[in-house]
């Protein structure tokens, strides 16, 4: 880190800047080193993992930001979407922002009120409700007739005979009577209401989508145009607007008009500008490469499924954001390989991400041992070894010890049931001999009683 060099073009911006400013050689060294010091500061070391900090940077101030809208300041009616709402427009990539608003700046030949206000005339889309001072329908006859504000149409520079060519709609007759627009649906089965709906907000004049357009002065007293609705090509095709420094919160129109460069960096300013707006400090350089990793094909990629966590070459990384089955199947079918080659599939698989000191391998050669050094080593091994042998002994008699003495326990604890069984055998025995002689005993009785009896009897009968 101590032998860093400015970049080319740093080192030119920071000669010009002494040049300019005339710094004699104690100043202008000073500046450089100062330059230098913040610099360093600034760069990161080989395998940072800056991927992960800048998520982290990003996404922890996003959760301070709020869910609201914002008033352009002194431009009453102009509504803005910031705050989380909009930082997730920029980084999903949404096609259409919710409020699309554009600022026109004008060339210094048109900066006088009348030739502003007629450019922003010229702007401003007119649909033919915005001329229409009544309208009748006749629903028998399915006519309708429109009065037209010819003072109106007077100040938008708008030719009342030209009406009816650019009010695009099939099967309708439309004419002009005087001040009166006369239009006829030649269907007979036409709902006259809806067809009327559509008349009137047909397009007359002025940039579609426009819908409001506000005049105002800047900070440097320059007159600019603030819109609400975006249409970045057809506005710079307009005499007297500075395409240079135009510009929309609709980061794909000036993608598709300036291209892929211009869109980056209308990325980093709506990001930072949205999250200034909030009071939050975030580094630029987070923002710069979210910016890169969604410009870097060329084309503007959301951060979700089907933008960056989508097409990452990983599918263990991928089927780990959504979709996980999809992947998976899909990877099977194709035979894909994952080289695990990110840290999210080898956290997944266990193995140490190559990030940070887990990108490097270690190799050398060691040195050769001097003799006396050997030797003692030599020496310090054997007894090293003597003294492990030594211990295995002790550790093997030991276990022979706690094995017999609990063979010798197992006998005892043998020894004893067998005892018990015996004793419990030989009362079973006595019990059971003192009952047979009982028995014996009652049933002599029971015989010599019954013998008594017949002799008894057999006296008796004789």
């Amino acid at each position: 880190m101590h032998d860093i060099k400015f970049p080319k073009k740093l080192d030119e911006e920071i000669g010009e800047y002494i040049k300019k400013n005339k710094l004699s050689g104690q100043k202008a060294k000073k500046l450089k080193e100062r330059i230098l010091e913040e610099y360093k500061k600034r760069l990161y070391y080989p395998e940072e993992p800056v991927g992960i900090i800048t998520a982290q940077s990003l996404s922890e101030p996003a959760t301070q930001m709020t869910m609201r809208t914002y008033h352009f300041a002194g431009t009453a009616g102009i509504q803005v979407t910031l705050g989380l709402p909009r930082l997730l427009e920029i980084f999903d990539a949404k096609k259409e922002p919710e409020t699309p608003t554009m600022t026109i700046y004008i060339d210094k030949k048109y900066q006088n009120e009348a030739k502003i206000t007629k450019i922003a005339g010229m702007i401003k889309e007119v649909k033919l409700k915005d001329v229409v001072t009544t309208s009748v329908m006749d629903i028998l006859n399915l006519v309708i007739k429109f009065k037209l504000n010819k003072e109106k149409l007077s100040d938008l520079g708008i030719e009342m005979k030209k009406i009816p060519s650019k009010v695009k709609l099939k099967n309708i007759d439309m004419s002009i009577e005087r001040d009166t627009l006369i239009v006829t649906a030649k269907k007979e089965n036409t709902n006259i209401h809806k067809l009327r709906y559509k008349i009137l907000e047909s397009h007359v004049s002025g940039i579609k989508n426009i819908s409001q357009v506000i005049v105002t002065k800047n900070e440097n007293a320059e007159w600019v145009i603030s819109t609400l609705g975006s249409n970045l090509k057809k506005v710079c095709e307009i005499e007297g607007v500075d395409p240079t420094r135009t510009t929309t919160n609709n980061i794909f129109e000036i993608y598709n008009v300036f291209g892929v460069e211009a869109a980056r960096n209308a990325i980093i300013k709506e990001a930072m500008h949205t999250i200034e707006e909030q009071g939050l400090g975030v580094d630029i350089r987070y923002v710069m490469l979210l910016a890169d990793l969604m410009t870097y094909k060329g084309t503007i990629m959301g951060i979700g499924r089907y933008g960056i966590a989508g097409n990452k070459p990983s599918v263990l990384a991928r089927a780990s954001f959504e979709e996980t089955k999809k992947h998976l199947v899909e990877a099977a079918i194709k035979g894909i390989k994952d080289t695990l080659e990110g840290s999210v599939e080898n956290i997944i698989m266990n193995k140490v991400a190559p990030m940070g000191t887990g990108s490097f391998t270690l190799v050398g050669k060691l040195p050769k041992m001097p003799e006396s050094l050997k030797k003692e080593y030599e020496k310090k091994a054997k007894k090293l070894a003597e003294d492990r042998e030594k211990a295995e002994i002790e550790r093997k008699r030991r276990i022979e010890d706690a094995l017999k003495a609990e063979q010798e326990e197992q006998q005892d604890i043998n020894d004893e049931e067998v005892r018990e069984e015996k004793e419990k055998d030989k009362a079973d025995n006595e019990i059971k001999s003192k009952e047979t002689k009982a028995k014996n005993k009652t049933t002599k009785a029971k015989t010599a009683k019954g013998e008594k009896k017949e002799t008894v009897q057999k006296n008796k009968k004789k």
